[in-house]
């Protein structure tokens, strides 16, 4: 394996372990905050980090490029974090988790269809099978009892669907030669945009205030330098460097690095079962690598 793929592992390596942990800065935050206010928020920092950061101008090269940072905005900012945060208030938690996880089959599905130099391979397939019942297990840790909602269930694979399109769509953006602070400055700022009739559906309201407190403004931060302007770098780097479909089998590590942040931020005890769950996660992690690998 040369330097340009270990570069892209890396990436894809330190994005997981961020989201990985985003969970407990969403959950004090919303003490305070909506979750369309968290998401606004953490955009709009996220936008303002990367413009400082890198403040030179992108021109297009035509409407057909522009189309395309538009749908990564859409698909990957606005509507997959909205179906998220939707699907919550209507079904469990755990239903979400393991729904959300059928994302890197969804990719590689489409990648096979819409992207020539990826295409299935029965690795991929054995990996996901394994990673998928270790994600159950970790997410439900020993508890089978499903509150199955329709609508709820519905959506998160919706948001599923909309992070395989997004990711296709980035690696689409990935072959224009821009450069990917750049790129993922004007999704944000597309994301953004598209986010202003949902900030007045859901009654935004900007509370400034709030941020004088030192937990919020901390985790605010957070979410914005580092699961938003940071990590979505990252990503869009380990999607140009190893492709859509593997860079997308990392989110199979989401519930894992989770549960062990839970263990040691949270003091949660890890079962027998959970931890069964991390092994066949990680090893349905290495086996979808594995061919591509060869």
């Amino acid at each position: 394996m040369n330097q340009h793929y270990v570069k892209g592992h890396i990436s894809a390596v330190i994005t997981i372990l961020i989201w990985g942990t985003t969970f407990i800065s969403t959950k004090v935050l919303l003490n305070s905050f909506s979750p369309i206010e968290i998401l606004f928020y953490r955009f709009l920092i996220g936008f303002l980090i990367l413009f400082l950061i890198y403040p030179h101008r992108m021109k297009t090269n035509g409407l057909k490029q522009e189309l395309l940072l538009i749908g990564a905005g859409l698909t990957g900012v606005t509507l997959y974090f909205l179906l998220e945060n939707i699907a919550l208030t209507y079904t469990m938690a755990s239903n979400v988790g393991v729904i959300i996880s059928i994302a890197p089959i969804v990719t590689a599905i489409v990648a096979h269809f819409f992207l020539k130099s990826e295409k299935l391979h029965s690795n991929f397939f054995i990996g996901f099978l394994t990673s998928i019942v270790g994600i159950a297990l970790i997410t439900f840790n020993g508890s089978f009892a499903l509150d199955l909602n329709p609508l709820g269930d519905i959506l998160a694979m919706l948001a599923a669907i909309l992070w395989a399109v997004y990711s296709i769509i980035t690696r689409r953006i990935s072959q224009l030669g821009y450069n990917t602070i750049q790129t993922t400055r004007r999704t944000f700022l597309y994301g953004l945009i598209f986010m202003l009739p949902a900030l007045y559906i859901f009654k935004f309201q900007w509370g400034f205030d709030r941020f004088t407190q030192p937990i919020n403004l901390l985790n605010i931060l957070f979410l914005g330098f580092g699961a938003s302007a940071l990590c979505f770098v990252t990503w869009n780097t380990a999607v140009k460097t190893l492709g859509a479909v593997r860079t997308s089998v990392y989110i199979y590590m989401v519930p894992v690095i989770t549960v062990v942040t839970s263990m040691v931020v949270l003091q949660e005890k890890i079962t027998g079962i959970a931890f069964v769950g991390i092994v066949l996660t990680l090893l349905g992690l290495l086996l979808s690598e594995r061919n591509k690998a060869k």
